[in-house]
């Protein structure tokens, strides 16, 4: 398996969405200008987050948002880039929209879209319907699994992308957790897996997107100076091969049990030899 190069953004989220739109396809540039096959942005990123940018759905121009939705696609075909971008997902009236996570293949197809799962209360209460499934995709070989924001608080979830097989996680965020980033290592370096952060630029001082290596190590992050940072998924790279070809792949038989269950001893202490030698 080759490498595969993708960026992360640390993007500035304004009320008006043509000008997230923008923001969008500059950043895009940049990454194709680099040779990034996939570019990520962080939650919300097209729309506005609520309370933030967003104080009432109503706010949101959905005409504009697909206007600058679409030309996006257009850019990433033109580009020949993949793009998972940050949205509210307007829904039906009067269900409330999802927070969603679009994926723009590099044919300008909407190849698969995430909806939060574990959203907060504030937002389960005021703002937004939940998903319910997880969504991986594949770029060149390499697997992607999606996760939003106060996800990163679930282990479970993190465990179930490993399950399935993933090389890397994109977890986008808007968060406000102080140690937000050390719990996004941590997930990496369990699961052995590449897991990249990208968060607003509002959060830059104390958060900062970044990439992870599969072993924990933090491979590139992104600043005001550099909002696209970049990183390379390169199964092949020594650094991480106790990671990848044998921490992995015992913790998961370790998680299924087999190698403990042959192992079962029935002591009965009451019999056992305790003479000291």
């Amino acid at each position: 398996m080759s490498r595969l190069r993708i960026a992360v953004t640390q993007s500035g989220i304004s009320r008006d969405v043509a000008r997230n739109g923008e923001a969008v396809r500059s950043a895009m540039r940049l990454a194709a200008r680099n040779d990034a096959r996939l570019v990520q942005f962080p939650e919300g990123m097209l729309s506005g987050y609520p309370k933030e940018q967003v104080r009432d759905w109503a706010q949101v121009d959905w005409v504009q948002l697909e206007h600058e939705l679409d030309l996006i696609r257009l850019l990433a075909r033109e580009l020949g880039i993949w793009v998972v971008l940050g949205s509210a997902h307007r829904l039906t009236a009067p269900n409330r929209p999802h927070n969603s996570l679009y994926v723009i293949d590099d044919q300008g197809r909407i190849a698969e879209r995430y909806d939060k799962r574990f959203c907060s209360h504030t937002e389960i209460t005021d703002w937004f319907s939940p998903g319910f499934r997880p969504a991986t995709f594949t770029v060149d070989g390499f697997r992607f699994g999606l996760l939003t924001c106060i996800e990163v608080n679930f282990p479970a979830l993190f465990a179930e992308y490993e399950a399935l097989g993933v090389d890397c996680v994109l977890l986008s965020a808007y968060p406000v957790d102080s140690i937000f980033k050390v719990k996004a290592q941590a997930h990496a370096a369990i699961n052995n897996y590449w897991l990249a952060l990208s968060v607003s630029a509002r959060l830059s001082l104390d958060l900062g997107s970044c990439v992870f290596g599969p072993d924990g190590s933090q491979l590139t992050n992104a600043s005001d100076e550099h909002p696209v940072a970049f990183a390379d998924i390169d199964p092949d790279d020594p650094l991480f091969d106790t990671a990848l070809t044998k921490a992995r792949p015992w913790r998961a038989r370790a998680r299924h049990g087999d190698i403990y269950s042959g192992r079962r001893v029935h002591d009965d202490p009451r019999s056992a030899d305790l003479t000291c030698v």
